[in-house]
């Protein structure tokens, strides 16, 4: 199967232009053979912006799913490119809000994801089911963002049955304990045409691709699965983000990686006989659980919020 993963500057609560570039980018991937195409965390609407939103506000922001207008266009433009696309935006139902993502194809939703870990925003309540769907003849995974860094909620999608693994974020390039972390200024997005190395640099070093490079290899590689990693390029709210969508395999390779500061694509071709050769797939097979099934079972309190909003 030949995956697409996708990265734009998206703009805040503009649906319409941001379903724009959804089916810029949607044509050009499917102008370039992929046959499915995904996209970062609240692509629909943006992300950081919704902080600072009140629950009248977000409320507004939020669409039911399929009904909302937002899906149906969703399904517009996948029927027009006869190509699944994956995408991002806030879901209301029965009086509760959701960071959620879609896979749609044509007329059909054929998987729906909650964010199990949401902490941009205090009215947004968790998911509390795992994904696991059907797709040109794949099985395939959904985790928004945080939710791969909780590393159990990888290893229980895989062993659901996850072949590849979509994981939509919206990160990078905020601050933390870990060494080199930060902001990126922003006279250097503002001069990326006439200085782009040092943007690049920045983008590149432990601010944004020097820590996905610490942990989400690691994801793929344990599991034995393929991983679409989607991520905004330039502002999502006050933030910079650092783009580097990428197609990682079961052996923790990255095979293909969007280095643009452009909305951008990258397409690789995924095949299922790197999985059973993987050592993801080998340790898998060699658990014991009766080990440790109590252990990693056991109450506890869970904290999500991160550095920066604290």
């Amino acid at each position: 199967m030949k995956v697409a993963v996708a990265q734009f500057e998206p703009k805040n609560g503009d649906k319409k232009y941001n379903l724009s570039v959804i089916e810029s980018l949607t044509q050009r991937a499917k102008s370039q053979g992929a046959e499915v195409v995904s996209f970062h965390e609240m692509s629909v609407t943006a992300y950081t912006f919704t902080k600072d939103l009140n629950r009248r506000e977000i409320t507004a922001l939020a669409e039911k799913i399929p009904h909302g207008s937002s899906t149906k266009a969703l399904m517009r433009i996948s029927n027009n490119y006869d190509i699944p696309i994956l995408a991002g935006l806030v879901e209301e139902e029965e009086g509760q809000i959701y960071n959620t993502y879609l896979c749609v194809y044509k007329n059909e939703v054929v998987a729906k994801f909650r964010k199990l870990h949401p902490f941009i925003s205090t009215f947004m309540s968790p998911g509390n089911n795992y994904c696991v769907f059907d797709l040109l003849g794949w099985k395939c995974g959904i985790l928004i963002c945080y939710d791969n860094n909780v590393i159990e909620n990888v290893r229980a999608t895989t062993l659901l049955g996850a072949e590849l693994i979509f994981a939509p974020h919206v990160t990078g390039c905020t601050p933390s304990a870990m060494p080199g972390r930060g902001y990126v200024e922003d006279h250097l997005w503002q001069d990326k045409e006439a200085n782009p190395q040092a943007l690049r640099a920045e983008f590149n070093g432990p601010k944004g691709r020097g820590w996905l490079m610490r942990w989400l290899p690691a994801r793929a590689y344990d599991n034995g699965v393929y991983y679409a990693f989607t991520n905004p390029i330039g502002y999502d709210g006050q933030h910079l983000k650092n783009g580097n969508s990428m197609i990682i395999d079961p052996y923790g390779e990255v095979l293909s990686e969007v280095q643009s500061f452009d909305s951008d694509i990258a397409i690789s071709e995924i095949t299922k006989e790197k999985i059973p050769l993987s050592g993801g797939w080998r340790y898998r097979k060699a658990r014991r659980p009766e080990l440790y099934q109590e252990i990693i079972g056991r109450d506890h309190e869970s904290d999500t919020t991160p550095v920066w909003l604290k």
